[in-house]
C-alpha cells in the first residue's frame, strides 16, 4: 500500500496492484456448455511445467504461467488464445470493483480474537477472562453442535472486499491503483471484477 493526493489536497491510501493477464483458454457454451476465459498471470520458464501442461500452453502459443483463472462471462469473443488483457482495457479511474484473494494466516487464535467475544469479568478472581463460556447443554442434546463459534485456525481463507474504488490506472505499466487495503500479504494474487452490489 502506498497513497496519493486528490486534485482538492486529500491524502487517499491507495493498494497498487500489477495487472496484464494472457488468454491460455476460451471456453464456449458448444464445446463446454458454458461461456468463460481461462487467463495465466505471471510467466515462468516452459521447462518448469509438467507434460500436460505443457501441452495445454502450447495449444495457446502464449508461453507457461505460475497462475491460472478461469472467468465466465457472456460477448468474449474479443479474447481468443494468446490476447493480452490489460487494466486499461477493462477498468478506468472511478469504476467500483470487488477483490478477493487468500487472506493472511494468523495461526490457532482463541474465541476473543476470533470471533470478537467480550470474554468474562476481569474482577473478583473469575479467573474466566479470555474463556469461550458454555457450548452446549448436558443430557439433551448431549453433544456440541456443528459450526460452534470456538477457538480455532484463523485467516488463511479466500475473501472478497467488495466495493473498493479505482483511483487511477497506470496504463504504461499496466498498474491500478484502488482505494483501500485488499485480502492478502505483498506480492498475494488477487482476482479483480467489476462490483456487484455498485
Amino acid at each position: 500500500m502506498t497513497h496519493v493526493y486528490s486534485d482538492d489536497g486529500a491524502m487517499v491510501p491507495v493498494t497498487v496492484i500489477k495487472t496484464g493477464n494472457t488468454v491460455v483458454q476460451r471456453k464456449t457454451a458448444k464445446m463446454d456448455g458454458y461461456d468463460a476465459v481461462q487467463v495465466g498471470f505471471l510467466e515462468k520458464k516452459e521447462q518448469r511445467v509438467n507434460k500436460p501442461l505443457q501441452g495445454h500452453f502450447k495449444k495457446a502459443g502464449a508461453g507457461a504461467f505460475y497462475h491460472l483463472v478461469e472467468m465466465k462471462g457472456t460477448e468474449l469473443d474479443d479474447y481468443q488464445p494468446g490476447a493480452v488483457i490489460n487494466a486499461a482495457d477493462v477498468f478506468k479511474a472511478g469504476d467500483w470493483v470487488d477483490v478477493s484473494g487468500n487472506s493472511k494466516g494468523k495461526g490457532f487464535m482463541g474465541s476473543m480474537r476470533r470471533h470478537n467475544f467480550r470474554g468474562g469479568s476481569e474482577s473478583h478472581g473469575s479467573m474466566h477472562n479470555r474463556a469461550p463460556g458454555s457450548i452446549g447443554s448436558s443430557s439433551d442434546p448431549s453433544r456440541v453442535f456443528k459450526g460452534m463459534k470456538m477457538a480455532g485456525h484463523m485467516g488463511a481463507a479466500n475473501v472478497t472486499v467488495q466495493n473498493l474504488q479505482i483511483v487511477s490506472v497506470k496504463a504504461e505499466e499496466n498498474l491500478l491503483l484502488v482505494k483501500g487495503a485488499v485480502p492478502g500479504a505483498v506480492n498475494a494474487v488477487v482476482v479483480i471484477k467489476k462490483a456487484l452490489k455498485k
